[in-house]
């Protein structure tokens, strides 16, 4: 039994691996196809300008699908994190001298570990609460912090902080996209990422096994908040200026759609709706003053269908590509 199960372990490593290579190199031609697209000046001015914010929304999006989707726990804070991880990076690369690349690897670092840090502080009391109050207690969380910025003399109050350099590109938002998707890929499909879906699952049945559902609680929350504070210094870095107003609750309600629409557990559903809904704002410019309301209608729409049964049935029956195949469905 001993070796039957070692064999069974190192089955499943070697498919992790498989997995990830697989992943990388759909990622590094799909990286590809974007430079072809950007040198050849196929896309033009307006979507080469989105390339950017695209892999900032995936990278909250995947990081709150952690503690949404995997956790099963409702949070509304992340704007609050992005706002954190936002305003430590850009004030440490405006007032370091530091060669580019190492000040802006610095900053993000530093930007995710005070977001972090933040995720610890509110998660310790904050996960005690379930449902509907957690959301509640994010939100105010959010607000708190959006509040507190605005009266602080160096962020710059309500005018923002600005002069911040502009080193988020294309490629560097690209890498560090493929290490939040692959990271937390890879959480969800090992022992801890099992442990955290059980959660999900059955709060009762996990504690009862021996799970500690408040570490992993903890846990999943501090990494969604890292990377969400990931993403702010990045969002940061490629705007030059930075508001309050910017990370308000709308901002956290935005990156939830994105993980709604595109399935609670779902990576790879995250993804591609981060792509869709990031992108479709500006393909509807053209209609002017109808543009929201085609937006709303195209996101009721979406949601009709998910909860529908009527995207199940094409994708069993063939009629229609899985989007993603972990859609309502376990981590096993």
């Amino acid at each position: 039994m001993g070796r039957e199960a070692k064999g069974k372990e190192l089955t499943g490593n070697n498919l992790i691996n498989r997995r990830n290579i697989l992943t990388l190199a759909a990622m590094i031609a799909v990286y590809i196809i974007i430079m072809l697209l950007v040198e050849g000046d196929i896309l033009n001015r307006q979507y080469k300008s989105l390339l950017v914010p695209v892999g900032i929304n995936i990278i909250l999006a995947v990081s709150l699908n952690l503690t949404t989707g995997f956790l099963g726990e409702l949070s509304l804070g992340h704007g609050g994190f992005m706002a954190i991880g936002a305003y430590t990076g850009s004030l440490f690369t405006i007032y370091m001298n530091l060669p580019q690349t190492i000040e802006f690897i610095m900053g993000i670092v530093i930007g995710g570990i005070v977001a972090a840090v933040f995720g610890i502080l509110i998660g310790v009391p904050v996960l005690r609460l379930k449902g509907d109050y957690l959301a509640i207690v994010t939100l105010a969380f959010g607000e708190i912090i959006r509040s507190i910025i605005n009266f602080m003399g160096i962020t710059g109050g309500p005018r923002g902080l600005s002069k911040i350099p502009r080193y988020s590109n294309y490629t560097g938002v690209y890498i560090i996209m493929i290490i939040t998707i692959i990271c937390i890929g890879n959480l969800v499909k090992s022992r801890h990422g099992r442990a955290i879906s059980s959660i999900r699952d059955n709060y009762i049945a996990a504690e009862s096994i021996g799970i500690q559902v408040s570490r992993y609680k903890i846990m999943a929350f501090v990494i969604a908040a890292f990377f969400a504070g990931v993403a702010g210094v990045l969002y940061g870095h490629n705007l030059s200026i930075l508001k309050p107003g910017d990370f308000d609750y709308n901002k956290s309600i935005e990156i939830l759609v994105f993980v709604v629409l595109g399935g609670m557990g779902s990576i790879r559903g995250s993804v591609i709706a981060a792509i869709v809904l990031t992108l479709l704002p500006e393909m509807l410019r053209s209609a002017d003053d109808f543009r929201m309301l085609l937006y709303a209608v195209v996101l009721i729409a979406i949601m009709l269908f998910n909860s529908s049964g009527l995207r199940t049935r094409l994708e069993e029956s063939g009629k229609l590509p899985k989007l993603s195949l972990l859609i309502k469905s376990k981590v096993k």
